[in-house]
């Protein structure tokens, strides 16, 4: 069999391969969206005063902190995942990530259809805690997801990237939907979360058969044929992570592991916290305040990015190598234009770092680097969260008036 597929190198037959790559890159940031692209029902509905009855504080902060609750320990395990040889399989480690996703995703669907506005602490943090624990398995699958991809030709880690940015693009619409076609906030919740859990469905059915196809199947006798041939003189296994040269990775990917770091810090830095708070300014602009926030935040943001990430796959360049501050844009067209321009290029860019990484090393090294790239990406990430909470600060504090 394996002299077979040596001697007749298979094709990606119906692009099947890429189309799961895809949809798995939709799996890694589809819990992410999910949550922050419901922020009306937390904020406006399940923790709002309207509903409660109280004045709480857990309305006020909740996006920020559900960003470090989410990326937090998606970030730990994402780098523990690097120099950790945790136990089982990849194939292991998918599963169950996939699994445990799919059952906080159950407990949140039911907590949409309970009434909560007698407990909202409660709620708050059983909330964020499904998050904490959401997010602890999909660092673990996002991670080893770039890993299987760094094994495939460039285009496969980017049909992961275009996929998590169509993630966005997905929740968005269907959040938007959700409002549209549901009676009240509760029903739209409930629409809502149960489509998370059919697309991680499909995550885990898909997955069984990549080692079915022979394309896949061709690529991995390669990459192992590879780290044979280079590591045949070594008594240990190639694959024991206390031999990986960690240094030697690092030293000829760092700058775009920095690339990935940047890109994501600046594009978290003002996606979601800081653009989902701005308001409409000309009440006779087409959006109106209902769905303001949804089109003018998280749409554009995500189909920009989208469109962004799936140009990179085609043309790469460059190649390889809570105060009132005086408004200085009033026009909400100009707005816009401003938000396009910085989700295109963040998905646009962030696609190029991520199919360039694995290539800037040997490729029995390749996985590793994948591996650190979808580190990086979550690293950014996490400081860019970090300092949309820091940056309002220090212009409210620290800018002198004018």
């Amino acid at each position: 069999m394996e002299h077979h597929l040596e001697a007749h190198p298979p094709s990606d037959r119906y692009n099947i391969v890429y189309l799961i790559m895809f949809l798995h890159g939709m799996g890694t940031l589809l819990p992410w969206n999910m949550f922050i692209n419901a922020k009306s029902y937390f904020v406006d509905y399940k923790l709002s005063y309207n509903y409660t009855g109280v004045e709480t504080e857990y309305a006020a902060n909740f996006l920020p902190y559900l960003g470090i609750a989410a990326q937090g320990p998606s970030l730990i395990f994402n780098w523990l995942n690097v120099f950790v040889r945790m136990g089982g399989k990849l194939s292991t480690r998918i599963v169950w990530s996939i699994v445990v996703e799919m059952l906080i995703f159950v407990v949140t669907a039911a907590l949409a259809m309970i009434d909560s506005k007698d407990w909202p602490a409660i709620f708050y943090y059983v909330t964020m805690l499904s998050v904490v624990l959401l997010n602890m398995a999909n660092g673990i699958y996002q991670n080893t997801i770039y890993g299987m991809a760094a094994k495939l030709p460039p285009k496969y880690t980017g049909a992961i990237i275009l996929g998590a940015n169509v993630s966005g693009t997905f929740s968005s619409l269907i959040s938007i939907a959700s409002l549209i076609i549901a009676p009240n906030a509760k029903t739209a919740a409930i629409y809502y979360f149960i489509t998370a859990l059919f697309v991680l469905s499909l995550c885990f059915d898909t997955y069984f058969a990549l080692p079915l196809n022979r394309f896949y199947k061709y690529n991995e006798l390669m990459h192992q044929k590879e780290i044979q041939k280079k590591t045949k003189d070594t008594v240990s296994s190639p694959n024991d992570k206390a031999n990986i040269p960690h240094l030697k990775v690092l030293s000829k990917n760092y700058p775009q592991l920095f690339n990935i770091f940047f890109i994501f810090f600046v594009s978290l830095a003002l996606f979601p916290s800081v653009q989902s708070d701005i308001k409409r300014s000309d009440d006779n602009f087409f959006i109106n305040d209902k769905f303001y926030v949804e089109v003018m935040c998280f749409l554009t943001f995500n189909v920009s990015a989208m469109l962004g990430s799936y140009i990179a796959t085609f043309f790469q360049w460059p190649l390889k190598v809570d105060r009132t501050l005086q408004v200085y844009i009033t026009n909400d067209f100009v707005y816009l234009a401003i938000g396009i321009s910085m989700a295109f290029t963040s998905g646009y860019f962030s696609s190029l770092a991520m199919m360039y990484n694995p290539g800037c090393v040997d490729s029995e090294h390749s996985h590793i680097a994948g591996m650190y790239g979808a580190a990086s990406l979550v690293t950014g990430i996490c400081f860019g969260l970090i300092a949309s909470m820091v940056f309002p600060w220090i212009v409210s504090n620290l800018v002198l008036p004018f």
